[in-house]
């Protein structure tokens, strides 16, 4: 079995009364598309920053392609590439100057051609000359993916990476960030738009309140919690309620059902009850939907 892409054991880290990583235990595969979600302060960014040698853990080891995090810390860092969810860029220089001394710190000379792959694959080329102070929010997003990359890291984590990003170029990042991941990049992600995640991640963990909660294949999870859905409008909608249903303020109640064998008995007790059926809409079950029952459980 080849050696995990990250391997996380018993890590803790406390901020004063604060218990931001309470023993997370997590193995990522090399060539995975994996997920990272929880709520905020779910202790994802501390774990990505221990991760990356910034915050050094209480207890507990951290793994980056066989190397110790802290005991091997330059080797580690050489095969990580970070992306913050913070824009954090220098204001002095332009883009091409940015990842010419993004590689500088790796002790990368002569790395103009990889830059250039690079500027095109993000389709920032026509950006390579600009101050960093004038690009827009999105752009500058797109030049932290790159400086992530100038070092041709094998294992590459995405923290909130289109966060502020319209629509456009999110599809561009996540077609290149595809690629990569074709090509054998290991890509961690977190995010908070949950269908992101549903669409990429070939595996999610959880995370609340510093620990794993739910860790499995994106489809066993969407098996094992979410649940079909019924939407329907309803003239009377407390019969629906009275009958398990989930009401809003525009007279929609939601039902949930396991298999599509439980409509007809469901759209039954509905006419006894003299709901009034008006409109209906099923939804398939999706990962929002596993995500508040894993949060409501843990």
């Amino acid at each position: 079995m080849s050696l995990p892409a990250i391997r996380v054991r018993g890590v803790t880290k406390r901020y004063g009364a604060l218990q931001a990583l309470a023993g997370v235990d997590l193995e990522v595969h090399q060539g995975e598309f994996f997920g990272l979600l929880g709520p905020n302060g779910a202790g994802k960014t501390t774990l990505i920053s221990a991760l990356a040698g910034l915050v050094r853990p209480d207890g507990g080891t951290l793994e980056v392609m066989g190397h110790d995090v802290v005991g091997d810390y330059r080797n580690a860092r050489r095969v990580l590439g970070v992306v913050p969810q913070e824009l954090v860029f220098d204001p002095f220089f332009n883009v091409r100057e940015m990842l010419r001394i993004q590689s500088g710190y790796f002790g990368l000379r002569h790395n103009d051609d990889w830059i250039d792959e690079i500027l095109a694959s993000l389709d920032l080329t026509a950006k390579a000359d600009v101050n960093m102070r004038a690009l827009s929010g999105g752009m500058k997003r797109r030049v932290l993916v790159a400086q992530a990359l100038v070092h041709r890291p094998p294992v590459i984590v995405l923290d909130e990476p289109t966060a502020g990003v319209d629509v456009e170029l999110r599809q561009g990042l996540w077609q290149f960030v595809r690629k990569l991941n074709r090509d054998g990049h290991t890509i961690v992600l977190t995010t908070h738009y949950l269908e992101e995640a549903e669409t990429l991640c070939g595996r999610i963990a959880m995370l609340k309140a510093g620990r794993v909660v739910a860790l499995d294949t994106t489809a066993n999870l969407l098996e094992r919690f979410a649940t079909h859905t019924l939407q329907a409008r309803l003239a009377n909608p407390q019969a629906g309620v009275a009958l398990g249903g989930r009401a809003d303020e525009d007279g929609w109640v939601a039902f949930a059902f396991d298999s599509y064998a439980d409509v007809e008995p469901l759209l039954a007790r509905l006419r006894e009850a003299g709901a009034g059926l008006q409109e209906m809409q099923l939804g398939e079950p999706d990962l929002e939907h596993v995500f508040v029952e894993v949060m409501q459980r843990a």
